[in-house]
């Protein structure tokens, strides 16, 4: 599903380079849980937004589902955000004039999608916010808004979430409820799922866990063992 090869990536800050990732190859397959653990600068996401086709590397390539973004053009990016990818961000970002069925449905509307009722009801059901899908986001608990936006992340059917530190502006109590949520769609296998994340509680859920540092990918261990 995931394939880096040689990767680096260069900033220029005036007179100064900053080396985000520095030759880092990776590979994770379909269906793979993963997190991505490390000190803040360490590349986490650097790494995350290269696999967002939000960024391009300096070298190397990357594939995702067969889509080389590294050379991509801007109508092929768009094509993958729309129907690769999922994003779930640390701030939710649902539209506030939006319900929480209309929030889900949007990114299948911007798709031209018109049949998506059952779509919408079936990802809502996944997160466990039926009784709220007439709620607006200000009428939902932290835990309730992030799930909501893990939902519409996952409504487009994408092959790869990706999740920006999704329990970072929790509490404990909601935190909680957001790895289980988590954990149910890792357990289904409906995507491949990257999680970006200081939480060790978040981490540990991975059975495959990625750490890094200074741009390096230090560690990538597996733990087959586990089940989900």
């Amino acid at each position: 599903m995931i394939e880096l090869q040689n990767v680096t990536r260069v900033y220029s800050s005036g007179s100064d380079e900053v080396r985000a990732l520095d030759d880092i190859s990776l590979s994770v397959g379909a269906g793979e849980f993963v997190s991505v653990t490390g000190p803040s600068g360490c590349g986490k996401s650097t790494l995350l937004n290269l696999l967002g086709g939000l960024d391009h590397p300096t070298s190397g390539s990357i594939h995702v589902a067969g889509v080389p973004l590294h050379c991509a053009g801007e109508k092929e990016l768009t094509r993958y955000r729309r129907h690769t990818l999922g994003i779930v961000f640390q701030f939710f970002n649902l539209l506030p004039a939006m319900t929480v069925r209309e929030n889900v449905e949007l990114p299948l509307l911007l798709r031209g999608e018109s049949s998506t009722d059952a779509r919408v009801s079936e990802m809502i059901d996944l997160v466990g916010l039926s009784r709220r899908a007439s709620h607006f986001p200000h009428q939902l608990s932290g835990g309730e808004m992030q799930r909501a936006a893990i939902a519409r992340a996952l409504a487009g059917s994408p092959k790869l979430l990706l999740a920006d530190e999704p329990t970072g502006n929790l509490d404990s109590a909601n935190a909680e409820h957001v790895c289980e949520t988590l954990l149910k769609i890792a357990s289904q296998k409906i995507v491949t799922l990257v999680i970006v994340t200081h939480s060790e509680q978040v981490a540990s859920l991975a059975p495959a866990r990625i750490q890094m540092l200074d741009g390096k990918i230090l560690t990538h261990d597996k733990i087959s063992s586990r089940s989900l």
